[in-house]
């Protein structure tokens, strides 16, 4: 049944002006049918008609002086709110030329949906609810004092650097171009943070806002910023002071983590208006505002502001869109690499050595371990044969204490150290669990017993004892002690320590937004006016990379490619209707009748207060009328797959073990419905065993102990209709939670063995075998060989391009050899990674007149020719031929019987076999035997 406006405005405008504070009832506040006085049609002198020469606002919402502050025109639920859009501006224009003074705020609505429009100045733009009184009153106040943001002086004692000015122009600009989304893009570590404090102090001082938010990730980000605003807006009141929960609406600058700002929102007793903040910025916002957080930014449509340090070539287009920024073209951006070439330098530069352990290259095995290790293992009464585990399965499927040892050794004997040369300078290590992180803490307490416990500590985000003053973070920032923070994800992001000199790798990234981050956390430059006692200068940091991830970055630069994961409860209804529809077209409508009712169970069940179902009111209403689902259409699916099936997102309060086990069963009638015999086979054993893994020994399990029984057999499955799989649904779906507590089998296995160090990426040269990392080496061969090109004939004809005889380039290899460096052909076939090259040849590529290409270029080469030559590559092929060209970059040589082994039979059990034909592995050999000659 159609709504008439009047049933319109008392179910839903009414109670939505309610929600924001407006009491209708009180004609100081609100007005109904305002009347409006406006001049006859030309012509005619007297009025016609009781009503001619008037227009009536359904609603004009009054100030605390009793002068209209906003309209808002009403239509039915049945039509199109912008029907109302001009009436509503005609309104708002006649009543300030009746009554004179300010333009009304306009408003126009049809229950459903509410669009806001800021006449002169904005066009319309939906919005979630109504302001409260004090919102619009501060909108007028804003409106009527602002001064023009391309004349406002910017603090340069909170940020004075060039680009930080400019970023703040940047912006600045756009909004006085009414630009209402705006995104930043600058390397980490060049003061984003107070970047935006300056940007903040320029707006409130501008008159531009009175209500700023500040949204971050995670509570040390909180914090971290809290201090930040504390330190250069002193007077300007924060939320939340220490030990604050609820909102307090009479501050200035709120700082809040996503997680509590979205609870807030969604909390009805602590009643936020959608229209309480005035500018927001979005801490690293390619990272948390989507899934989830989306609903902040819906809920909240101010003027916005995103923050990330990811290079713009790698930013996900998706970011682009939601700051309305075409792709690749942000606000304002500044690199790292402008940061470090920049004369001084705003940030820091830093070295990498590459750490290999034997267990990480070659697996742990009987052919690996060594024959002490053999022999304990025997006497513990282990089968060393058992013990098989690939190098990518540490820290995952097996724990080995001695690789872990190792690590910590040879971080000890490479790191940076403080200025006494003893202790480590301070260090953050990355590992790949909060387990890993607590195994590294106890062998730096066992390795290091004189240090009392001292020098390393975990810092994970869920242990309490991390945060506030005195806390492991504030100890790690400001105290000599520790020196070397284990992180798992806290400190992977935004905490600024500039001190740090060490970052270790101990786990694979595969993120390359993540990994530049992480390497983010030793960039800064030391506050030479704080200067600390354990760090007194500062040229560049080291990394040490214990799992290759320089190299994975450099082959894969975007990372690995996640494929965007569809939620439970989304897909769970997208295979109701999937069912739906096939009842439907096989003339099963009894059954589409009753998978019709739970579907709209699951509708009904969508959590209300979430601002994406309240966002998607227009569509719910259209579902709501019965006739939609007297007969559903192939049109009115597909409007529910497009439109209602995305919002079950929100869904986040429910039984997911419960929901996997329906989804199962789903998956498995929808088989047998599209008799698909064999996928409803394999189906029907996962189900079972899922059955089968429920602990009788639990008493609410034991309690269904005979449909257990029963459904682990085939007569159960032979016999079992809809009735009995709803049956099977609704009893042992409530008991899957308890099914994890009885499967055992997934705990790693742990070992104590030695392991040895495989490879260190440095270089070791001269009669006192001085070592230095790869890159530092190259850069002393090219500064010598400059150096002596001024005063060298020899170097002067190769430079010139003259021919030199073998006499002369012996001279010159026993000149080069003698001076430091000590340079060799062997060294430098190592450091330029090309095999091949003969000493002359590196000679030309150092003075710019012949290039030389790497191992790893050449690898890539031929493989894209052998992509461009068989364009009909399918995509496991592709898959096939990247991993053997990384595998042949890793160990410059492959064999025939490695391509039947792991890691080519994760792509296919036979290896190279399953996946290429005769004539395509006779040339893929060809190609391998060219590269590894």
């Amino acid at each position: 049944m159609t709504s008439t406006e009047a049933q319109t405005r008392r179910d839903k405008i009414d109670v939505a002006l309610a929600a924001a504070g407006w009491n209708i009832s009180d004609p100081t506040q609100v007005a109904l049918e305002f009347d409006i006085s406006v001049d006859p049609p030309e012509g005619v002198s007297e009025p016609q008609t009781p009503y001619q020469g008037h227009q009536f606002s359904d609603y004009v919402l009054k100030g605390k002086d009793g002068r209209p502050l906003a309209v808002v025109e009403a239509k039915r639920t049945s039509k199109d709110a912008a029907l109302g859009r001009e009436q509503a501006k005609q309104y708002c224009y006649n009543i300030q030329k009746q009554l004179g003074g300010e333009l009304p705020f306009c408003f126009y609505t049809n229950g459903l949906e509410t669009y806001f429009w800021d006449l002169g100045n904005y066009p319309p733009r939906k919005v979630v609810g109504f302001p409260t009184r004090d919102d619009l009153e501060r909108f007028r106040y804003i409106r009527r004092n602002r001064k023009p943001l391309t004349q406002e002086l910017i603090n340069t004692s909170i940020a004075g650097r060039d680009y930080q000015i400019r970023a703040i122009r940047s912006v600045l600009e756009a909004i006085e171009q009414k630009k209402r989304d705006m995104l930043l893009v600058m390397a980490t570590g060049t003061g984003k943070t107070r970047t935006c404090i300056a940007m903040t102090d320029a707006l409130m001082r501008a008159g531009h806002a009175e209500k700023v938010l500040f949204l971050v990730d995670r509570i040390a980000l909180r914090d971290q910023a809290l201090g930040a605003f504390k330190e250069h807006l002193p007077n300007e009141p924060r939320w939340p002071n220490m030990g604050e929960k609820l909102i307090a609406k009479d501050r200035r600058i709120y700082i809040s983590t996503y997680p509590t700002m979205l609870n807030i929102i969604r909390d009805e007793a602590q009643h936020l208006s959608p229209h309480f903040f005035d500018f927001i910025v979005i801490d690293e916002s390619h990272r948390s505002i989507y899934n989830t957080y989306g609903e902040i930014l819906d809920y909240f449509k101010a003027i916005t502001l995103g923050l990330t340090a990811t290079p713009t070539d790698i930013i996900d287009h998706n970011t682009f869109r939601l700051f309305h920024c075409e792709d690749g073209l942000p606000t304002f951006a500044y690199t790292y690499e402008e940061a470090v070439n920049n004369v001084p330098p705003y940030l820091c530069d830093f070295q990498v050595m590459k750490i290999q352990t034997k267990f990480q290259m070659e697996g742990i095995n009987k052919r690996t371990i060594t024959l002490e290790d053999q022999k304990r293992l025997v006497l513990e009464g282990k089968e060393v044969e058992e013990i098989n585990f690939e190098g990518t399965q540490l820290e995952k499927q097996v724990i080995n204490k001695g690789t872990n040892a190792l690590i910590v050794r040879e971080f000890m004997e490479e790191c940076i150290r403080d200025g006494n040369g003893v202790l480590p300078g301070k260090t953050i290590f990355f590992c790949s669990s909060k387990a890993h992180a607590r195994r590294l803490e106890e062998i730096f307490d066992k390795l290091f017993p004189q240090y009392h416990g001292e020098l390393a500590k975990v810092l994970v985000s869920d242990d309490p004892r991390v945060y506030g003053k005195g806390g492991l973070l504030d100890q790690f920032t400001n105290n000599d002690m520790p020196r070397i923070a284990i992180s798992v994800d806290m400190l992977d992001t935004g905490v600024d320590v500039r001190e740090i000199v060490n970052l270790v790798f101990a786990k694979p990234v595969y993120s390359y937004t993540k990994f530049w981050q992480m390497i983010g956390r030793g960039t800064r430059l030391l506050e030479t006016s704080k200067p600390k006692p354990w760090c007194t200068e500062k040229d560049s940091f080291l990394i040490l990379d214990c799992w290759d991830n320089f190299e994975y970055f450099k082959l894969q630069p975007k990372g690995k490619e996640l494929k965007p994961q569809l939620p439970l409860p989304v897909r769970l209804v997208g295979l109701r209707l999937d069912k739906i529809e096939k009842a439907i077209d096989s003339g099963h409508e009894e059954l589409a009748e009753r998978e019709i009712a739970k579907l709209r169970k699951q509708i009904a069940g969508l959590p209300a207060s979430s601002i994406v179902i309240k966002e998607a009111a227009t569509v719910l209403h259209q579902i709501e009328d019965e006739n939609f689902w007297v007969k559903l259409s192939h049109q009115k699916l597909e409007f529910l797959r497009a439109e209602i099936k995305p919002l079950f997102r929100t869904v986040s309060e429910a039984d997911f073990k419960a929901m996997r086990f329906e989804r199962d069963l789903l998956e498995y009638s929808l088989a047998k419905l599209c008799e698909e015999k064999e996928r409803a086979e394999v189906l029907k054993e996962s189900i079972t065993e899922q059955i089968g893994e429920l602990p009788l020994s639990v008493p609410f399990v034991k309690v269904e102990e005979e449909l257990i029984r029963a459904a682990q057999s085939n007569r159960f499955w032979a016999m079992a209709d809809e009735d009995a799989l709803d049956d099977l649904c609704n009893r042992l779906g409530p008991l899957m939670k308890f099914r994890d507590q009885s499967t055992g089998g997934t705990d790693p296995i742990h070992l104590d063995l030695i392991d040895q160090l495989h490879k260190k990426e440095m270089v070791e040269f001269g009669p006192q075998h001085e070592a230095v990392s790869v890159s530092r080496y190259r850069e002393m061969v090219e500064a010598l060989i400059m150096e002596l090109t001024d005063t060298n004939p020899i170097l002067q004809k190769i430079k010139g391009g003259d021919f030199i005889s073998d006499g002369e380039a012996d001279e010159l290899a026993s000149l080069l050899h003698a001076e430091h460096p000590h340079i060799t052909q062997d060294l430098l076939r190592q450091v330029y990674k090309n095999r091949k090259a003969r000493f002359i040849q590196f000679i030309r590529h150092i003075l710019g007149i012949e290039i030389l290409k790497s191992f790893p270029d050449t690898v890539a080469e031929a493989f894209d020719h052998f992509i461009h030559e068989h364009t009909n590559l399918s995509s496991r092929q592709l898959e096939f031929l990247n991993l053997l060209k990384n595998f042949i970059v890793e160990r410059e040589k492959v064999e025939k019987r490695d391509l039947i082994s792991a890691p080519f039979t994760v792509i296919h059990p036979q290896g190279i076999r399953g996946v290429f034909g005769p004539s395509e592995i006779d040339e893929i050999l060809r190609m391998t035997e060219r590269l590894a000659a």
